[in-house]
């Protein structure tokens, strides 16, 4: 009897002291994105793969960077995304698609989960980071969604660098765009005059890398995060569909369809897929609804895209829960993706059967 009062006194004292343990400084996490869509191994090289994967991996990098040293989750999102924006392989900034009329329009989106502030741009031409326009108009505006011309001068006047359209040109866009209205039978464009060299790819990533033209995919790049205080963010950005007309725009951009973030329902979300099936299903809200209810993070993505294939649009999610939890869904045959956190390292994925898990 003696020592069985003792082990319950000892487990008295475990008890009482596991509130300190709670009071630990939570630990950060990241996931990021590239794109869902009709992508199978028969599709890439093996150069063309590994331009992808070490894409993936310097974006996580970029976030896990900031994460590592204190920084905010917003802070992180930003920085992913930005390293994306700036690689041709993903239809974002630099790698965006052209409109019909041989533009590269652009569109963005982030929030802040911890109060629900969010920013929005749509239709930028002369910003060379959508996200970090985006975030101006959360944090420097009374906004939330800007677009065209007055988007491009609000983030001029905010100190955001700015680029000739050029800049964003590349050949293996241009050519879809081609392909693309010839499919269509409506006219090529006049194509864009003096356009920049095309961007050098990093060391040990071939310049024949990118990937072949039919690849039917949503390029659409994204990022959520939870900060080591436990804040949650998400942000989206993208170019569009190839050959999109008479000002299009699709789910990115649109808060609680292709990107969001709240702290008090326990998650942050980023989309990618057929823009006019996700906003019509508000896909990022009410996955955040399904974790506010109770449902895990990976069982809410995996109801949200179902209810989505059920209406016929395709694509996929990822989702960053309130413990750091990460999910991945998506009813495409694959999604550029990778994940990193404190206590695992990064990993990245591009086929719908690969596995993050350890």
């Amino acid at each position: 009897m003696r020592e069985r009062t003792m082990n319950i006194g000892i487990a008295l004292t475990l008890m009482l002291a596991s509130p300190a343990i709670a009071q630990e400084p939570p630990t950060w996490s990241l996931a990021i994105h590239g794109g869902a869509g009709v992508i199978e191994r028969t599709d890439l090289t093996p150069d063309q793969d590994a331009a992808y994967r070490d894409g993936l991996n310097r974006a996580l990098e970029a976030g896990a960077a900031v994460l590592r040293d204190g920084g905010s989750a917003l802070d992180a999102v930003q920085a992913a995304i930005e390293v994306m924006e700036d690689n041709p392989l993903f239809n974002a900034g630099r790698g965006a698609v052209f409109t019909a009329a041989g533009r590269n329009e652009l569109d963005a989106a982030v929030m802040d989960g911890t109060d629900l502030n969010a920013g929005s741009v749509a239709g930028l031409t002369r910003t060379r980071h959508p996200i970090a326009a985006a975030r101006a108009v959360m944090e420097r505006s009374p906004h939330v969604m800007l677009a065209g011309e007055g988007a491009d001068a609000f983030a001029e006047s905010a100190g955001l660098e700015q680029v000739n359209p050029s800049w964003f040109f590349t050949e293996r866009r241009w050519q879809g765009l081609e392909r693309t209205l010839r499919e269509r039978g409506d006219p090529i464009p006049p194509r864009p005059v003096d356009p920049v060299p095309t961007f050098i790819l990093p060391p040990g990533a071939m310049a024949e890398a990118a990937p072949p033209l039919n690849e039917r995919k949503y390029g659409t790049v994204g990022a959520v995060a939870r900060d080591g205080q436990g804040r949650l963010a998400a942000g989206t950005s993208t170019g569009g569909t190839s050959g999109k007309r008479w000002g299009r725009i699709g789910d990115a951009p649109v808060i609680g369809a292709g990107t969001y973030a709240s702290n008090a329902d326990g998650c942050a979300v980023s989309a990618t897929g057929t823009g006019e099936y996700f906003i019509r299903s508000t896909v990022a809200r009410d996955i955040c609804i399904r974790t506010r209810d109770g449902a895990t993070a990976q069982a809410a993505a995996e109801a949200e895209i179902a209810d989505v294939g059920g209406i016929g649009g395709d694509g996929g999610v990822i989702v960053m829960g309130l413990d750091g939890a990460v999910a991945f869904a998506m009813n495409t045959s694959g999604m550029y993706r990778g994940r990193v956190a404190a206590d695992r390292p990064a990993a990245v994925a591009i086929y719908g059967d690969e596995s993050l898990d350890e």
